[in-house]
């Protein structure tokens, strides 16, 4: 198992993709401001996450997004 993090696994990030609460996380994040997305996955990828989630804070605050992240256990 191919790990990105100390605790977290590619395998384990498509399981929580594939889920239905993923699912409905990844229909609200296509619908989202598209620049903010790429800022945040361009800043992810570079391994600033602090700034990567401040960037996704507004979207991520959302109450529809809360549950869902409650769903996927974040």
């Amino acid at each position: 198992m191919q790990k990105n993090s100390e605790n977290f696994s590619m395998q384990e990030a498509l399981r929580l993709v594939e889920s239905p609460a993923g699912q409905q996380l990844l229909a609200l994040l296509r619908h989202s401001d598209s620049t903010q997305l790429q800022k945040a996955a361009d800043q992810a990828a570079a391994g600033d996450y602090a700034s990567a989630r401040q960037a996704l804070a507004p979207l991520l605050n959302s109450p529809q997004v809360q549950v869902l992240l409650k769903q996927l256990g974040g």
